[in-house]
């Protein structure tokens, strides 16, 4: 079918397409999700709905392999992971030694360096289950250092992946079993979203040079560290923030309508607010409001985030140019990850990150391995038209 497919014109190619980030031109299939624009999010297409209470584990096998595993393809995949789970001590003693004043995401980059110097396999599939068993175990190690919370916790994977992770992670003062639940969900959310996201395609894209995979995810990383990317959760807990600080009622609808109008006035973002597929509320922040109203329904930045959630679309859909005026994931993991404990946003893109590697992950793997009839795709080398001045 695809390659008929192939044959076939997909869309006109003009000037006016040039300089627009390639917005809408496709270049590839991406195999493990969808996002329709009313539908919201499909892993293997199954409705993410439908996922987000299933074990973790269930999900990445899903995104991996295609299906949903059996009772006994489930338990020997979690025994390949814990298998696999424990990192190399000479990456930590390497983490250590870096300043505390640097970004985490940028700590999170070199510890996937680290991988590839230290533990990395040469096998494609082997570095993968490698990377994802132990990716929880470099996130925890980031978040400890930085913060100095003491000797890091052995790593357990037996507790299960989640589980583990937050286990190693083990901040302080924090309902161990609410974080956990929640994590969960977050993982599963944030596992794959289509795979013309830059940090997806930038990962893709790098893979196509037969790169090994550390570093095909840090080159993904160091997309989704940028501002217009993968920051959009902590700006959103940010923006929430600010807006606390205007509105003495976070259940005020009329407060924040003023917020937002105010907002507007100014040309500034509302953030949390819009996508660029989507045209209906993402599910992702659907589940999340769900899962708030059960971990956490009277915190204050939870309940201002619901109100924004009841008011944000009916405003911003009076302005033509806004396609899209309902709540997006950001709107409100950020606000989730602080009332459970995890309050510094600056970690939040590592979160993100240590999630999305695996969704990544799978898609080198389709690319390299699959595509094509098994041959994979070619070196990625696009056409730059030449505009300077002819002598």
């Amino acid at each position: 079918m695809k390659e008929k497919q192939s044959a076939q014109a997909l869309f006109e190619l003009t000037t006016d397409h040039l300089e627009t980030g390639l917005r809408g031109v496709p270049v590839g299939y991406c195999p493990t999700s969808l996002v329709h624009p009313e539908k919201g999010l499909f892993y293997r297409g199954y409705s993410i709905v439908d996922l987000v209470t299933k074990p973790p584990e269930a999900v990445i096998y899903l995104i991996l392999n295609g299906e949903l595993p059996t009772e006994r393809e489930l338990s020997v995949f979690k025994e390949s992971l814990c298998e696999n789970a424990h990192a190399s001590k000479d990456i930590l003693k390497t983490l250590q030694s870096y300043p505390k004043h640097i970004h985490p995401t940028k700590l999170f980059i070199a510890a996937l360096t680290l991988v590839g110097a230290y533990d990395i396999k040469k096998d494609l599939r082997e570095s993968g289950t490698q990377l994802i068993a132990r990716i929880t175990e470099l996130t925890a190690w980031v978040y400890r250092v930085l913060n100095n919370w003491g000797p890091v916790n052995e790593s357990k994977p037996e507790l299960g992946y989640i589980e583990n992770f937050v286990h190693m992670l083990a901040p302080p003062g924090v309902d161990i079993a609410k974080l956990t639940s929640y994590m969960k969900y977050f993982l599963i959310l944030h596992l794959d979203h289509g795979g013309g996201n830059l940090s997806t395609f930038v990962g893709k894209v790098v893979a196509s040079a037969h790169s090994d995979l550390s570093e095909s995810l840090v080159a993904a990383m160091a997309g989704l560290a940028g501002p217009l990317h993968g920051k959009a959760n902590q700006e959103s807990l940010k923006f929430l923030k600010e807006a606390a600080t205007h509105i003495s009622d976070p259940d005020d609808e009329a407060q924040v309508e003023a917020f937002i109008r105010q907002k507007i006035a100014h040309k500034e973002k509302i953030f949390g607010f819009g996508h660029a597929v989507l045209r209906t509320e993402d599910l992702r922040a659907t589940v999340q409001y769900d899962l708030g109203d059960k971990l956490c329904p009277s915190d204050p930045t939870f309940r201002l985030a619901k109100t924004f959630r009841k008011v944000g679309p009916g405003v911003l859909s009076e302005f033509k140019k806004i396609s899209n005026p309902y709540p997006n994931v950001d709107a409100v993991s950020g606000c989730l990850l602080s009332a459970l404990g995890l309050s510094d946003e600056n970690y939040y893109t590592v979160l993100f990150g240590m999630a999305r590697c695996i969704g990544i992950t799978a898609q080198i793997f389709y690319d390299r391995l699959i595509a094509r009839g098994g041959r994979g795709t070619p070196i990625v080398r696009p056409k730059y038209l030449y505009n300077g001045p002819v002598r």
